[in-house]
């Protein structure tokens, strides 16, 4: 299994070859677990920058979301101890964005609830964002994530300051319809493409350990390349009690570590963010980083904890990389 693994890096590295669901199927299962993880680790070498950057999110606006997804603690449909809390002021947004530059994140993202952010509260996001640029100017990159909007609504984001927009596909198509039936994996898909047509670059990636097989998980890895998206965020499930998935069975360390080698694997030259559910691996997962993982989600999520951009930035320089700062 160790030749099956070199040759195929070597045709990864050197000969442009895409691998195939068969191909990363078995480099799934290849034995020692090290070998994957080192070799997933040369191919990011060798197809990346040893630049990273750290990206934090503006949590703008919490709870009271239509949507049935089983994993979310913010599903109005699930008894949760999430609390709700209305759009955020865009002074209060500034005032985050000037300190994440201050901690020397080079992006930080507005995130809300729901199905899609309309209204007055998308008005006032777009006061955030100006407020934001008016405040930091150069000195860190806007992201979004709004949820399912329109083209029309992408457009005024770009406006407005914004470079990059969030939307994951969470998991492969064919598993979707087990984690949520309130709106489609279609229509995920379509805003990702409304998004690329507006030219705002794209953060798209998922969640494991929701239950999926390791075949669903390729099945995300390669709808993403084939996007060709610029960040791939790979988050691991905290169960919460009150959610559909609060018993959930959680993968081991060496499962969510191969996950991240075989999307390497799939995806050479493209960022894979270490998300949500770092803090299972220890050592502020700096395995990650050892086995194909070249970027990070710092500070506190939208309902679970984080790790400081301190800690981060140390770790990434102890590994070696270089963090952006714009």
């Amino acid at each position: 299994m160790s030749n099956y693994i070199l040759e195929l890096e070597n045709a990864v590295v050197h000969g442009g070859h895409k691998v195939t669901k068969q191909e990363a199927l078995e480099l799934y299962k290849s034995d020692p677990a090290q070998t994957l993880f080192a070799a997933a680790d040369r191919i990011r070498k060798s197809c990346c920058s040893m630049r990273s950057n750290i990206c934090s999110i503006i949590n703008a606006k919490q709870g009271n979301c239509s949507e049935n997804c089983s994993y979310c603690a913010q599903s109005s449909l699930w008894n949760t101890s999430c609390k709700t809390t209305g759009m955020i002021e865009p002074k209060q947004a500034a005032e985050l964005c000037k300190k994440a530059v201050q901690n020397k994140v080079s992006r930080i993202s507005l995130v809300t609830s729901g199905r899609c952010l309309s209204g007055t509260d998308f008005e006032t996001a777009l006061e955030c964002l100006r407020h934001m640029q008016e405040q930091c100017g150069n000195s860190i990159s806007l992201c979004a994530s709004f949820g399912i909007i329109s083209a029309d609504k992408l457009k005024r984001l770009k406006e407005a300051g914004v470079t990059r927009y969030h939307h994951n596909l969470e998991t492969g198509k064919n598993y979707y319809p087990k984690i949520c039936t309130t709106h489609t994996y279609s229509q995920r898909m379509q805003t990702i493409k409304n998004a690329q047509a507006c030219g705002l670059e794209l953060c798209c990636g998922g969640i494991i350990g929701l239950g999926e097989s390791r075949e669903d998980r390729i099945d995300l890895a390669n709808e993403i390349r084939e996007l060709n998206v610029q960040s791939v965020p790979i988050n691991v499930l905290t169960p919460i009690p009150g959610t559909p998935l609060e018993n959930a069975v959680q993968i081991s360390k060496e499962e969510i570590l191969r996950t991240i080698a075989v999307f390497r694997f799939i995806m050479p030259s493209q960022t894979i963010r270490c998300a949500a559910g770092r803090k299972k691996l220890g050592d502020n997962g700096r395995e990650a980083f050892l086995s194909g993982a070249n970027a990070l989600i710092s500070g506190d999520f939208l309902t679970t904890s984080g790790s400081s951009n301190e800690d981060d930035r140390i770790m990434l320089k102890s590994l070696g990389y270089e963090t952006e700062a714009l």
